[in-house]
């Protein structure tokens, strides 16, 4: 596995070098909270640090929100939707939105710098995350004018069907994905006619204050207000608000969990997009190559911090042997290093918390008899000894209820298990309290539909893998959540029914 420099030329200090010129060039200078319109100080005049996974540096001091500045969000978003955005009808909001996908491509190459300095990832994965933001205000930009309603007519009695806002949205986003999220939140928020208090990952809050300044000039004060902060302080609050009429989360199961708990005070509305421990499964008559490169992408794009990434891998006894050696050499061609190098395959980790998290799944699979194909550790190269790196690692040899297979590790970590009985195997895909998604590698129709109507998961890849489509709803079965995102579905989960029933 290639751990080493990009060039012979790099060392410690030109990675330094280049993280910080390109963080003198795109980190924002406002850093405050943004409540109706304006960049504020926190209540409680307290920030907090957000490091550059990659040194280990500072990049920016952040507002820390707490209870009170959530209030004031709120407040400001309510204020924003009676006095001005409710106001606004589907084209004024589609104009909006369309606006802002512009200003996000306006935007592009300094947005994946901002994510990739913030994150980790590599600036050709968080250059696709940008245009991917940008797409998702243009169709929902595209499906706002869709909803007209319905009629019925029954004798002297007339009905009538309507969709309106909840008015004020509390919306959560996690780390890894940081402005993709925020996009997958706000598009289909605003669409509907809502305003949003967002709360961005404290690990990564750049690129949503960033988005705030951009779309300052396009959306009128309080539609959109972002409170930074830690989820025990300002993710808490917003969740169990009394003025917010629906709550959506992105996020571990764990914390989903304790939002679904928090909305129920309130009796509030809730979608929630959850964790995964997504099955990818090989028939014996895939072409080795393709299926090399399919599995390789499922699992190590994002470094593996990606909800749906394909993390158990089912291969047939057939072509195990010839996938897997593919695999360790596709491995070893891996380039980790500086993300903001086009030629780096894998990035660090978000933060040193995630590494020891990792790590430690390791480190039991290891005492638990778990065969190291590939990978197990922390890099061995003195240039990335600073940042949050792991090796990409391929396991074989665990048991099916280990907690390394049952748990989301999300990191660039891989359990495979070889099968020969189809029916024994899908009980295994199934066998996880997750379900949100999975991979089909075949060239066989029949069983490619066969396999990926018997997985239980909401997203089934065949021959593909983490390719999400505007217009195909995305979501999870059993604990990976409740609700679909990046469709007209969506649009449905920030919008309430009425009905009018008039007597003639």
């Amino acid at each position: 596995m290639s751990s080493q420099p990009d060039s012979v030329d790099d060392s410690r200090s030109d990675v330094l070098q280049r993280h910080r010129d390109a963080a003198d060039a795109v980190v924002p200078e406002r850093t405050a909270l943004y409540i109706g319109g304006e960049f504020t100080e926190p209540a409680g005049g307290e920030t907090f640090a957000t490091t550059d996974p990659t040194t280990n540096q500072e990049l920016a001091s952040v507002a820390r929100g707490r209870t009170a500045d959530v209030d004031r969000a709120v407040a400001a978003a309510w204020d924003g939707f009676e006095t001005e955005w409710s106001g606004y009808d589907a084209g004024d909001r589609q104009r909006a939105l369309l606006a802002i996908a512009d200003a996000i491509e306006a935007h592009a190459d300094e947005l994946a710098q901002l994510e990739t300095l913030d994150n980790g990832k590599p600036i050709s994965e968080a250059t696709i995350d940008v245009h991917s933001a940008a797409e998702q205000f243009r169709y929902f930009a595209g499906i706002v004018r869709e909803n007209g309603g319905e009629t019925m007519t029954d004798g002297s009695r007339y009905g009538q069907v309507i969709a309106e806002p909840y008015g004020v949205v509390g919306q959560v986003i996690p780390w890894n994905f940081p402005l993709l999220m925020a996009s997958w939140k706000l598009a289909p928020a605003l669409a509907a006619g809502n305003c949003s208090v967002l709360k961005p990952a404290e690990q990564t809050p750049l690129s949503a204050l960033r988005l705030a300044e951009l779309i300052d000039d396009i959306v009128p004060d309080g539609v959109v207000n972002v409170v930074t902060g830690f989820g025990e302080e300002a993710g808490e609050p917003l969740t169990r608000h009394s003025d917010v009429r629906k709550v959506a989360f992105t996020g571990s199961t764990a914390v989903g969990k304790q939002v679904m708990k928090n909305a129920a005070e309130n009796v509030t509305d809730v979608t929630l997009e959850l964790g995964g421990k997504s099955p990818v499964v090989v028939f014996p008559d895939v072409d080795v190559s393709t299926a090399v490169q399919l599995v390789t992408a499922a699992i190590f794009y994002n470094t593996g911090e990606c909800c749906e990434a394909g993390s158990r891998l089912f291969i047939h006894e057939d072509v195990a042997d010839d996938v897997l050696e593919g695999l360790v050499q596709a491995i070893d061609g891996m380039e980790i290093g500086d993300p903001l190098r086009d030629e780096t395959d894998l990035g660090p980790k978000v933060s040193r918390e995630q590494v020891d998290r990792t790590i430690d799944y390791l480190d039991a699979a290891q005492d638990a008899g778990g065969e190291f194909l590939a990978g197990g550790d922390r890099p061995d190269d003195e240039v990335l000894s600073e940042g949050c790196y792991v090796e990409p690692t391929l396991i074989e040899g665990l048991d099916h209820d280990h907690d390394a297979v049952q748990e989301e590790i999300f990191g660039p970590v891989l359990e495979v298990f070889r099968w020969d009985d189809y029916e024994t195997m899908i009980e295994l895909a199934n066998d996880v309290d997750y379900g949100l998604a999975g991979g089909v590698i075949t060239d066989d129709l029949a069983r490619a539909n066969e396999a990926a109507r018997d997985i239980e998961a909401g997203y089934i890849w065949v021959n593909s893998y983490h390719d999400l489509a505007p217009g195909l709803p995305f979501g999870g079965y059993k604990q990976s959540g409740i609700g679909r995102e990046l469709s007209a579905d969506t649009l449905d989960h920030y919008q309430q029914t009425k009905t009018i029933n008039l007597s003639l």
